[in-house]
């Protein structure tokens, strides 16, 4: 019976074999790399998430009650927060949706408004220039008006066909339906800028 001679196994060139360890080593790094840096995106896109619905809530606009400052598809932003004082535009939840209005006066604040559209606060005429036409629109509250306490009273700058504190449907606005501040427009480039 004759034994079968093992070959003897042939050892590949140096150069070979760096050339492999080489490739390894950089599929090591590549799925290290790609998997720190889907880690990484996935990261920033939650804080985007988080910062965009709590502390800057990015809201588009819907009708005409707020033009000229304001047109339908604007995209604006806002800052959350609980201080505002009068001119101030906000954003606010109203049955599901949310509205954007003027400030035009705080809690305890006396609001008037004549026939003409006229509005004083405290017994001083506002100088209104964001104003698209003065009208006494829907108003179904008895004038003058004192702000409750937590509460807001709005307008919309287009008075004619804006519904807002003077109507009883929506009212004054609470510190809890508060979205937040509008602050700067982002969309369209033309009315980029802060909000006035």
């Amino acid at each position: 019976m004759k034994k079968n001679k093992k070959q003897p196994l042939e050892v590949p060139p140096i150069e070979t074999l760096e050339k492999e360890l080489h490739r390894e080593l950089y599929k090591k790094s590549y799925r290290s790399t790609l998997r720190s840096t889907v880690y990484t995106l996935i990261t920033v896109a939650a804080v985007a998430v988080l910062v965009a619905t709590l502390v800057l809530p990015v809201l588009q606009i819907y009708g005409t009650s707020m033009t000229p400052t304001l047109s339908d598809g604007d995209i604006v932003v806002s800052v959350s927060g609980s201080e505002f004082e009068a001119q101030d535009i906000i954003a606010f939840y109203y049955n599901n949706k949310i509205l954007v209005k003027r400030v035009i006066a705080t809690a305890g604040q006396w609001v008037d408004i004549d026939e003409e559209g006229n509005v004083s606060v405290d017994g001083t005429p506002l100088d209104e220039p964001y104003v698209f036409e003065k009208a006494l629109g829907e108003c179904d509250i008895d004038l003058p008006y004192q702000v409750p306490e937590g509460r807001v009273f709005v307008m919309g700058d287009h008075r004619s066909v804006s519904v807002d504190s003077r109507s009883t449907s929506v009212g004054c606005v609470a510190q809890e339906q508060i979205v937040g501040k509008l602050v700067f427009c982002v969309w369209p480039f033309t009315n980029f800028g802060q909000i006035k």
